[in-house]
């Protein structure tokens, strides 16, 4: 049995006599070293009967715990590696709790690394260092102690560092001697608990970090580039295998690129690695070394250099552009070619020739370091670039141009894709046999990039994103080379439509009309469909998608009366853009109905107005006629039957028509039979002097009323005035005053005598030469004949 079992068992037993009645679990908050075995034990002498154990609110298997003297119970853990738990004695019979404990672990230091590091000098060093993991969620304070053992030395066993973090720095005094094996421990100690790691031994070759190494780098052409780099190791001895590895970098074409080159077993005195690089090109280079099984030394300084030009290696690559000739038949070339780096050094010239094929003669042009433009006439022709280096030539080559309607082979169903920023082109081979294709490139016209292929396929790469280029393809013979064929414009990269703008919103009491239009940008990709999304204030957020054709949409089933929100976004293949949002509200009531009330309402207004209108006009116009009263007028009688003659023709029965003319009013006498010869001559002259003055007064007799005969109504004779009351009569009716005469009833004067008659008819001749006009209304006519 373990001694420390025993020791407890003896313990219990001891106490078991003093306390008979206490139930407790021992040790109490003890603290463990994680992944060590635990032993718990429970006294249960208040409780008797069995008992059962609870880990975290969780029944720990019976078969872990064993009972001895029917009051002790002792609980095994093996390999107990949480970091905290709380453990539970409880009574079977009761369910009580009959005592409980927390467990808690530690954990020892781990994973130890030293170095030693060497400034100055590699077999000196001047700083040793050491860290380690202690992964620890413990509130109490951790202290560190580094100790070095050293079995062959004096002082074997000395603390060297103490610390409250994971490393430590310390000089190298206390170190043993160099070639002799250490022993490194590192203590963590608590005021609750103490541990110790494991031994970390080390060799003093195998943790030496060696000083960073002198080096120098030279540029040589020996056939071809190479960078030579010497590593000054002489004071290392040769007795060390010592590894390598060299860092160098270039910058050419605005990109950079970083290559490491290893080598081991360096054991010369001075060793050289060589590296092969590009003509004039700047190269940074840098290196580093270690012992074996050593950590890797720092970086060394920066060491920048540049390399010589290669001849052999110079690729001009020349190619030309041909535009479309001008009316005189002159077309204009642009030739182009890899440019020398301008780092090479000396001087380079450059001279360009056109010679037509069918002539000796040719013309020269001086050239820049890259293009050049020159002319040619419709004929083929060969141009050839010349390079010059310090005088002497460096390189030259030629290429073709067709003459103007040449018949040379093709290519056919020219393609182009983009996927991730390259454009895929492929073609078909034309039916001739061809050496090779040339692909050219441009997206503004003026700068172009190319490169051969022996393949109908070939993918551009290093691309302006979002850019559009136009491609070519030419196909190349032995000396000559064939007829163009350019693809449609296609853009690098296609990208989400940016720019979408509110054109107007059209609103109702239940819709809205909403529209919008997209700015055209380069290189957008295709709207497949606009949604159209908005809300009310607090409500749900609600959509409407279009096609990506179509920039409007009507959302209906609104509520009127009601303030929205509303936003556009544009949905494409590369992505979704939304436009800024916009506030609208709909109408209390229908615009159109509004609309239509107020036109009917306009229009009756107009018609009541003109109504009334027409009623005051007519009114005006009735109030605005002199018409008589017939009760004020001095004719009392209609006129005779032979008299109604000349009154036929006025017909309209409430139109009043009024006669200017000297009104006589005499009738015969129907008592008296021996006067009808004067009646007759009366009334003879009386329709004499009535048509007469029709004539002259030119009066429309056109709707006169058709009279009542005189014998429906008897007239009561009047008395007859004297000539001079006659006169007097007729000279006050012609006065400013009123153009009617005042007078009693008609039936007050009798005419009893047809002398007045007579007399009457003497006056009439008198008035003719001196008239006297007076008024008379039709209307009296008839108004007469009802009294």
């Amino acid at each position: 049995m373990h001694p420390r079992r025993v020791l407890c068992i003896l313990v219990l037993i001891i106490n078991t006599g003093r306390h008979a009645q206490t139930c407790t679990v021992s040790p109490t908050d003890q603290y463990f070293e994680m992944g060590s075995d635990i032993e718990m034990i429970c006294q249960s002498s208040c409780s008797p009967g069995k008992i059962y154990w609870k880990l975290n609110n969780v029944r720990v298997d019976d078969s872990l715990s064993k009972t001895f003297n029917t009051s002790h119970t002792i609980l095994q853990l093996k390999n107990f590696s949480q970091p905290s738990a709380t453990l539970q004695c409880i009574s079977y019979s009761t369910n009580q709790i009959l005592g409980g404990t927390t467990i808690k672990t530690y954990s020892k230091p781990s994973k130890i690394s030293c170095i030693l590091e060497a400034i100055d000098s590699w077999y000196l060093p001047e700083e040793f260092i050491c860290s380690w993991e202690h992964p620890m969620n413990s509130s109490l304070k951790i202290n560190y102690t580094v100790s070095s053992q050293c079995l062959s030395c004096v002082d074997k066993n000395k603390k060297i560092c103490n610390t409250t973090l994971t490393s430590c720095k310390f000089n190298t005094t206390s170190l043993p001697k160099i070639g002799h094996d250490t022993f490194v421990t590192v203590t963590a100690e608590t005021a609750a608990w103490e541990a110790h790691s494991d031994i970390y031994t080390f060799h003093y070759y195998q943790i030496l970090k060696m000083k960073p190494p002198d080096i120098s780098v030279k540029a040589r052409f020996t056939g071809k580039n190479h960078l030579l780099v010497k590593l000054d190791r002489k004071d290392y001895g040769k007795r060390h295998v010592i590894h390598y590895q060299v860092k160098y970098s270039k910058a050419h074409n605005g990109t950079k690129k970083q290559v490491i080159n290893e080598s081991i077993n360096l054991k010369e005195e001075t060793g050289n690695v060589t590296i092969n690089v590009e003509s004039c090109i700047d190269y940074t280079v840098s290196a580093r070394w270690a012992l074996e099984k050593a950590p890797w030394s720092n970086w060394s300084e920066n060491k920048i250099v540049r390399s010589k030009l290669n001849k052999s290696a110079i690729k001009l690559g020349l190619w030309r552009k041909v535009d479309e000739p001008e009316i005189n038949g002159i077309r204009k070339v642009h030739a182009m070619w890899t440019e020398i780096p301008p780092t090479c050094e000396g001087e380079f010239h450059y001279t360009l020739h056109s010679t037509p094929m069918d002539e000796m003669n040719y013309t020269a042009a001086s050239c820049g370091p890259s293009t050049c433009d020159t002319d040619v006439n419709h004929n083929a022709h060969r141009i050839t670039l010349t390079v010059f280096h310090n005088g002497n030539l460096l390189a030259n080559e030629s290429t073709y141009i067709p003459a103007i309607g040449e018949s040379l082979p093709q290519v056919d169903k020219l393609h182009t894709s983009t996927h991730e920023g390259y454009i895929l082109v492929s073609w078909k081979a034309p039916s001739q046999p061809v050496s090779g294709y040339m692909i050219d490139w441009t997206h503004n016209g003026s700068q172009y990039f190319w490169k051969e292929s022996k393949y109908t396929n070939t993918t551009i790469s290093k691309l302006m994103d979002f850019t559009p280029y136009n491609i070519t393809v030419t196909p190349l013979l032995d000396h000559k080379t064939g007829l163009e064929t350019q693809a449609s414009q296609i853009c690098s990269k296609r990208k989400a439509p940016e720019t979408i703008t509110f054109t107007n919103v059209v609103a109702k009491d239940k819709s809205a009309l909403v529209s919008w239009t997209m700015e055209p940008e380069q290189c957008s990709d295709v709207v497949v469909n606009f949604t159209v999304f908005y809300r009310a204030d607090k409500g749900p957020l609600l959509n409407a998608t279009v096609d990506g054709t179509i920039q409007e949409v009507l959302l209906e089933d609104l509520e009127p009366d009601t303030q929205y929100v509303v936003y556009v976004t544009a949905i494409a293949i590369t992505g979704n853009t939304s436009s800024s949002e916009r506030y609208f509200e709909t109408k209390k009531y229908d615009p159109s109905l509004i609309a239509a009330l107020s036109i009917y309402g306009s229009v009756a207004i107009f018609l009541v107005l003109s109504f009334g209108l027409c009623c005051a006009f007519l009114w005006k116009k009735f109030r605005d006629k002199m018409v008589p009263n017939p009760g004020l007028s001095s004719l009392a009688l209609w006129l005779s039957q032979s008299h109604q003659k000349i009154l036929q023709p006025f017909s309209t029965p409430y139109e009043s028509h009024t006669i200017i003319e000297t009104v006589y009013p005499c009738e015969p006498d129907r008592t008296t039979t021996g006067t009808g010869a004067q009646a007759t001559a009366f009334n003879d002259n009386l329709n004499s002097n009535l048509i007469s003055d029709q004539a002259e007064e030119k009066t429309d007799l056109a709707s006169f009323p058709t009279p009542v005969s005189q014998e429906e109504r008897p007239v009561k004779m009047v008395e007859r005035p004297s000539p001079q009351e006659s006169i007097a009569l007729l000279a006050s009716e012609s006065g400013p005053r009123s153009p009617y005469r005042s007078q009693s009833s008609a039936e007050n004067s009798e005419l009893n005598s047809p002398e007045q008659c007579t007399h009457l008819l003497g006056l009439k001749q008198q008035i003719k030469t001196a008239p006297v006009t007076m008024y008379v209304s039709m209307d009296m006519f008839e108004q007469g004949q009802d009294k």
